[in-house]
């Protein structure tokens, strides 16, 4: 397994846990009256869908599909290192940005909150466009070409 697979895999657990600790604090605000802004809803949900099942499906894509081809300018494993550290890094201000949207409306988080969506859907494509040449049949395209059915 590549080193940054295992980074895109192990964050994406450090994402779920996250979720699922905010999740809990929302079950725990309703149930013992905590404050709770509606904000951590969104935080919560974005926390668990950008940071751990799209990070999750990212590493296992970089991991299982065939290496690039030699022709495929676009595939640039640095890329995908730097735009894994950019998309990590957005997705905790995002979710610290949402938090505090709820408890400081109309502030400085609303502006950090958007700058950091921004970065997250930036390097969310550098990294789709690298992998792009390596999501292609080889295996299935060879059995097609004798005949096999599926």
């Amino acid at each position: 397994m590549f080193t940054s697979v295992r980074y895109f895999i192990k964050t994406s657990f450090a994402f779920f846990i996250l979720g699922m600790i905010s999740g809990l604090y929302i079950y725990s605000a309703g149930l013992f009256g905590w404050p709770m802004p509606f904000n951590l809803i969104q935080a919560h949900s974005h926390v668990l869908l950008m940071g751990g099942m799209f990070m999750m499906i990212l590493g296992v894509a970089i991991w299982f599909f065939p290496r690039a081809s030699k022709e495929d300018k676009r595939y640039n494993p640095d890329v995908i290192r730097v735009s894994y550290w950019i998309f990590t890094v957005a997705t905790l201000i995002r979710f610290v940005a949402e938090v505090f949207q709820g408890f400081y409306p109309r502030g400085l988080a609303d502006s950090i909150g958007f700058w950091g969506s921004t970065l997250q859907i930036v390097a969310a494509i550098a990294i789709i466009y690298s992998i792009w040449g390596r999501i292609r049949p080889t295996g299935s395209k060879i059995r097609e070409e004798q005949g096999e059915k599926f």
